[in-house]
């Protein structure tokens, strides 16, 4: 792959962009880690729809901005809603983002995943050792949680990208974004991002309200992924511990601009 250089310019217009579009995004996400997403969505300048009535989802994900897939605690019941939302979104043109969480450790999950990303996904988030299983390698996880480094999934993540045509973005200490051959690398955010439940999943969202941008989703998807990296980085300057740090992400989330995005990795 060839790497391609963080450009916080292009990320930072996109940035102030996405704020100005306000997406709309469908989330179908995991019950431990709703709220949280709906509040990180909200404090990013996004708005989060949780729609998940199997009767609904379809309709809903044909007039949102994005949707997003995250098998967290996947069932039946939710899984044939996912799979009605993603047609729906695939007909009305919707970008839909798929978080594979704990894809490598149970079968059920591992199996639906497979089938959806034939419908075409505009991304998929996951963690190393999600996207070392999804390609098929055998990545060491824990949960939901992965014990890779990022850039050991750095081969497997070009190998999804190449075969499903997506963005594939693999987030760690250094998160990895890859499309058309070409891979990009942001670094930065603090360790306490893991003591969090959930900063992954909704970045996942924001991922997905970035892919509304379309035609610059490569650029939109880097400037959420610093965002959350900057967020975690001003949260830790001003928490004590785990629970004031989540509700210091936010309020980072909520006063981060393109301009401060820009400062923090100057081209």
């Amino acid at each position: 792959m060839n790497s391609l250089p963080f450009d916080s310019r292009a990320a930072a217009v996109a940035l102030d962009d996405l704020r100005a579009a306000t997406p709309l995004v469908h989330c179908l996400t995991n019950q431990v880690v709703a709220n949280f997403t709906a509040n990180v969505l909200l404090a990013s300048g996004a708005a989060p729809a949780m729609v998940v009535a199997r009767e609904e989802v379809a309709e809903f994900a044909a007039l949102a901005s994005a949707l997003l897939v995250n098998v967290g605690t996947l069932d039946r019941t939710q899984a044939d809603a996912m799979r009605l939302a993603v047609f729906a979104a695939r007909r009305a043109g919707t970008p839909w983002v798929l978080d594979p969480v704990a894809v490598g450790a149970l079968s059920f999950r591992r199996d639906f995943c497979h089938e959806l990303l034939m419908q075409s996904p505009a991304a998929i988030r996951g963690n190393a050792a999600e996207i070392r299983a999804l390609a098929g390698e055998a990545g060491q996880g824990r949960g939901v949680d992965s014990l890779d480094a990022s850039e050991q999934a750095l081969a497997c993540a070009g190998q999804l990208a190449r075969q499903y045509d997506t963005l594939v973005i693999v987030t760690g200490a250094t998160d990895y974004l890859c499309l058309d051959g070409n891979v990009l690398a942001i670094s930065g955010g603090d360790a306490r991002l893991q003591q969090v439940t959930g900063t992954g999943c909704a970045l996942s969202a924001l991922v997905a309200a970035a892919c509304s941008l379309k035609e610059r989703r490569l650029d939109a998807a880097a400037a959420v992924c610093a965002l959350m990296k900057l967020g975690g980085e001003q949260a830790a300057l001003h928490s004590r511990g785990p629970g004031s740090f989540a509700v210091a992400l936010l309020d980072a989330l909520s006063t981060i601009d393109g301009a401060m995005l820009h400062a923090r990795w100057p081209a």
